[in-house]
């Protein structure tokens, strides 16, 4: 294990302090020495378990324990930094070179902030203190923030060497302006009583705490502080079942969930925030959502106030959910790329006017605006695609439940448009190869004389293949082919096609679409 050295002074209170090594941050497990070398030895868990080489244990004996089976290590103290204050931190970002500094930016939660110019190096008119992956580990003494830096709104400590909430507390309460606070990919030990420090944190609005290694309930528990916090992000953490906020977060208005692993039945335990307007749930493993609260084509009393819902990158698939969605009240904007919503004639632009016609408030879909075109062609095409259904199911008279509970916006587009006419029913076909037969039309915009090319491709052809057939018609290498497309329904406008592993299809690449074909 090493050779003794010539040790620093260690702190009293090493243990749980964090400390960084090489780049790497860790967290003081242990101090002590471990047999048969002498000397002090800290046993640190890493952030990064890959940097670690054990569990905490050597030759038998457990020393202290880990979360990774390898993210332990023990190094001599010579080899690690407990930090330095906040305001020596300061000294020492701001003192880099001026024009690398003022050429970064940096996000608090939704908002990107610039570096200010600093003037003969005073800081009292700094709005904004960036102090991203440094070694600040505490405040300092007490009162020399607030008459140094007394006008920062928006601070980033992510990634530092604070160890607790009480040290975050000791910073923001000398800040009497702060309103966001950038605290990921920190470790930090609950508070004892965070009801003491709701002054530190009482203007701050907008909050991050990314990759923190916190759950729900641990996030509960801290709430108590931020009395005034209107945007919450807790992206990559380890938030698994949702609890109810009780007398907490009421003033939220966002929240970020990405990339957790919920559990689903446990969302609407969030439902009764009373001013949440934008949620984002992308890549939480969802595949359902239930509000039974009200009857298909009502509206519920949950998340009354949501207006912008996230819901990328899941495994939803059943159409009855978008059927749920469409009762929030408040709904407008609606991202659901990512899933396996299909239409039943495989198209994903089918798929959308579906999403379209079944939300009838929606403003935009997938970042894309809803024109008043896009909504009514949607919902005539839907009108016609599910007419023959709606005519067995009773049709003018009164359609079965079973058909209501499937389509509960289709009287109201009836009452809207009228009653489809036979001949305007679109008689449904089942999703293969045979229907999918798309006539492509390949065009050579740098050689005027090539001929353009017509083709029936199946709307599964993967890129690769296509640009194999080209070779073989052109007999140019495929790595040198570049392709794009044009569709009539969007003239003037070019689509990239930039992965070789994709589909004709997930390009969204229509009957009658040319792709352009160009090549170095």
């Amino acid at each position: 294990m090493g050779v003794q050295q010539m040790e620093p002074e260690l702190p009293s209170d090493a243990v749980g302090r964090r400390v960084s090594s090489g780049g790497e941050r860790a967290t003081v497990r242990f101090v002590g020495p471990v047999p048969p070398s002498t000397g002090p030895w800290l046993g640190v868990e890493w952030d990064n378990p890959d940097r670690g080489k054990h569990d905490g244990s050597h030759e038998g004996v457990q020393y202290f324990s880990c979360r990774n089976p390898k993210g332990g290590s023990f190094i001599r103290p010579a080899k690690v930094t407990f930090g330095v204050d906040f305001l020596t931190a300061v000294q020492q970002v701001y003192q880099m070179d001026s024009e690398e500094v003022m050429s970064e930016e940096i996000a608090v939660s939704s908002r990107k902030l610039k570096w200010v110019p600093i003037t003969e190096r005073s800081f009292e008119s700094l709005p904004t203190v960036l102090l991203n992956r440094s070694d600040v580990n505490g405040p300092g003494a007490d009162g020399d923030i607030r008459k140094t830096t007394p006008n920062v709104q928006y601070l980033d400590l992510c990634g530092t060497l604070l160890s607790c909430w009480e040290d975050v507390a000791a910073i923001c309460q000398q800040l009497d302006r702060l309103e966001g606070l950038q605290l990921s990919f920190n470790r930090l030990r609950l508070p004892s009583d965070p009801w003491a420090h709701r002054q530190a944190f009482t203007n701050v609005t907008v909050l991050a705490l990314n990759s923190c290694r916190l759950t729900w309930p641990q996030i509960l528990e801290c709430a108590p502080m931020w009395p005034q916090l209107e945007e919450l992000c807790v992206e990559e953490n380890d938030i698994t079942e949702l609890q109810r906020p009780d007398g907490v977060l009421q003033s939220l208005k966002t929240l970020s969930l990405f990339s957790n692993p919920l559990v689903q039945d446990t969302l609407l335990s969030i439902a009764a925030l009373p001013r949440l307007e934008q949620l984002n749930l992308s890549k939480t493993d969802l595949s359902v959502i239930q509000l039974k609260d009200a009857a298909p084509g009502s509206q519920t009393a949950m998340f009354a106030s949501l207006k912008k819902l996230n819901l990328d990158h899941n495994s939803i698939s059943e159409w009855f959910v978008v059927d749920e969605l469409a009762k929030l009240p408040s709904l407008v904007q609606l991202s659901c790329r990512g899933n396996q919503l299909v239409s039943s004639d495989g198209n994903p632009r089918t798929a959308s006017q579906m999403l379209i016609a079944k939300l009838g408030h929606l403003d935009v879909l997938n970042n894309s605006e809803i024109t008043h075109e896009d909504r009514r062609g949607a919902e005539l095409d839907y009108i016609k695609m599910f007419g023959e259904e709606w005519l067995k199911a009773g049709g003018r008279s009164q359609p079965n439940s079973h058909f209501c509970q499937q389509h509960p916006r289709y009287q109201t587009l009836i009452d809207k448009y009228g009653a489809p006419e036979e001949g305007e029913l679109k008689k449904p076909q089942p999703f293969a190869l045979k229907n999918q037969l798309l006539k492509i039309t390949f065009v050579f915009p740098d050689d005027a004389d090539r001929t353009p090319i017509e083709k029936k491709l199946p709307a599964t052809m993967e890129v690769q293949k296509v640009k194999g057939l080209l070779y073989r018609l052109l007999k140019v290498p495929t790595a040198d082919l570049r392709l794009t497309y044009t569709t009539p329904k969007k003239l003037g406008t070019e689509f990239e096609i930039d992965s070789d592993l994709k589909t004709l299809q997930f390009y969204s690449i229509e009957d009658g679409d040319q792709v352009l074909v160009r090549w170095s």
